[in-house]
């Protein structure tokens, strides 16, 4: 859970102080991806120090925000902000997406186009701040491919494109695509770590989002776009490769089952 920056991210209400300005700012900051899920407000009497309200304006924004389901207060824990990324489908309908494998190709199709929308609206619409972050993430990349630490590389890999998503400054587009990414981390289509199970993928992986990123530092539209396109048709090779490979040697234990020969590994559905 991140505890905010209410340093930077709030600001103190000069006109009339009511909990419906409290509401809005906090509201505004939630819709425009700058306070996420499992962040943790600071404590009332800092929060209310930030707004410059009184504690008891402040306690009646929050119980608002609670009751619409923005926040989530827990005795001991404080307030954070409730988990807030809409669902696209339906719980019955995610559930059907493990058994049936067109799905994961078409959440590839799906993520191909509208990763290239997200790259180039960034790559014309990134601020100074826009960019200092999706450094800091390529640079955090670059460091856990140098160590090998390939589950953190493909934990900053999601956070990487959840930056892009923020810096086509789009809300839309950017709730639609944590929405995709969700699931992803959910694991409802594949896990991501298995497209980095060697160095080979994870050096062509780098050198990818590397390319989307100085398409976007350069503010270089198309070419960010192709980028993020071309990322996405690796993706889509390397998980067609591997739902084949399963296969095969879901058929060969098969075979190796019927003639009475013991396998080292059990049988994947």
């Amino acid at each position: 859970m991140t505890e905010t920056n209410s340093a930077t991210i709030f600001t103190t209400i000069k006109s009339s102080k009511t909990s419906d300005e409290v509401v809005r700012q906090i509201e505004a900051l939630i819709l425009e991806g700058v306070l996420r899920g499992g962040d943790r407000l600071p404590s009332e009497r800092e929060l209310a120090l930030q707004f410059d309200v009184s504690r008891p304006i402040l306690r009646d924004a929050l119980k608002q925000l609670e009751l619409s389901g923005l926040v989530v207060t827990r005795h001991g824990d404080g307030t954070s902000i409730a988990n807030v990324i809409g669902q696209v489908f339906s719980e019955p309908v995610v559930k059907l997406f493990p058994t049936h494998h067109k799905a994961a190709a078409d959440y590839l199709e799906y993520r191909r186009e509208i990763e290239s929308i997200a790259a180039q609206y960034a790559a014309e619409r990134a601020t100074s701040a826009d960019k200092a972050l999706l450094t800091d993430l390529m640079e955090g990349m670059e460091k856990a491919h140098l160590a090998k630490d390939y589950a953190l590389e493909a934990k900053l890999d999601v956070e990487f494109h959840n930056a892009i998503g923020e810096c086509a400054h789009n809300i839309v587009l950017l709730h639609t695509l944590r929405s995709c990414y969700q699931l992803l981390n959910d694991g409802v289509f594949y896990n991501r770590s298995i497209v980095y199970d060697s160095a080979e993928s994870s050096t062509r992986l780098l050198d990818q989002h590397k390319a989307i990123y100085l398409a976007i530092m350069a503010a270089d539209k198309e070419a960010a776009a192709k980028a993020a396109a071309s990322h996405i048709r690796f993706l889509e090779v390397q998980m067609d490769k591997k739902q084949r490979a399963m296969m095969r040697e879901r058929t060969a234990q098969l075979r190796a089952l019927q003639r009475g020969v013991a396998t080292e590994s059990p049988i994947q559905d």
